[in-house]
C-alpha cells in the first residue's frame, strides 16, 4: 500500500530574482496569509484548505504558485557557497562514472578523489567526480594519469541556482526553467 504523496516543493525567491529555500505549502501559505508575497511566478499552482470562518461558515484556501516572490532582499548565509555531498556530487555528474562512463545506480558508485587525499587532495567539488566502484578499486590512491585512467569530464564547484536544483529531488518543469536561466554554460544541467 502507497502512503499519501509528498507535494512539491515551492521554489521561494526574494525580490531581486535571487533563490531563498525550498519550502512546504504550509510555509508559503504563512508567506501569502503575512502579505509578504510580491509575485507569483511559477506556472504550476497548489492550494491548501483551512480552517471554517466563523461567521461565514466557509472553509479558507490558500493558492499558491510553484514559484513564489517574496518582498526584500535575502542574503544567504553561505554567500553563494553550495556544500559538497554525495547525492550532490552523483545529481551534478549525472551518475555517470568519470573513467568509463558508465551509467549506474546510486548504490553501485562511489565519491572519486582525482587528486587522492592520502596524497594531500583536498575534499572539495574540484577535486572529485562520480566514478563506479571498479574503476575507484581500480584508480586506487594513484592520480589519474598515474593509473593511466583518464577523466572523461572535468569537475567543477556548482554555483547557487544549481545547488538549488541538486538538493530537490522532485523539481517541476516550471521551476527547473527559472533556475536554469542563470546558470553557467559548463554547468551539465544547463539548458543548451
Amino acid at each position: 500500500m502507497r502512503g499519501p504523496e509528498t507535494p512539491p516543493r515551492i521554489l521561494i525567491v526574494d525580490s531581486l530574482g535571487q533563490p531563498v529555500r525550498w519550502a512546504a505549502l504550509t510555509r508559503a501559505a504563512r508567506y501569502y496569509a503575512s502579505g509578504k508575497v510580491v509575485h507569483d511566478l511559477g506556472d504550476t499552482r497548489f492550494s491548501m484548505s483551512g480552517g471554517l470562518q466563523e461567521l461565514s461558515g466557509e472553509r479558507s484556501c490558500v493558492v499558491s504558485s510553484s514559484i513564489v516572490m517574496i518582498r526584500g532582499r535575502h542574503r544567504s548565509p553561505s554567500r553563494g557557497h553550495v556544500g559538497l555531498s554525495k547525492y550532490r556530487l552523483f545529481a551534478r555528474d549525472r551518475q555517470i562514472c568519470a573513467y568509463c562512463g558508465s551509467h549506474c545506480s546510486e548504490a553501485d558508485l562511489t565519491v572519486e578523489h582525482i587528486h587522492p587525499v592520502s596524497r594531500g587532495g583536498r575534499h572539495e567539488w574540484t577535486n572529485v567526480v562520480t566514478a563506479c566502484r571498479s574503476c575507484n578499486t581500480r584508480k586506487g590512491s594513484r592520480r589519474p594519469e598515474e593509473a593511466n585512467m583518464p577523466l572523461l569530464y572535468v569537475p567543477y564547484a556548482v554555483c547557487r541556482n544549481e545547488g538549488f536544483i541538486l538538493s530537490n529531488r522532485r523539481i517541476l518543469a516550471d521551476q527547473m526553467a527559472f533556475l536554469q536561466v542563470s546558470l553557467p554554460r559548463h554547468s551539465r544541467w544547463a539548458q543548451g
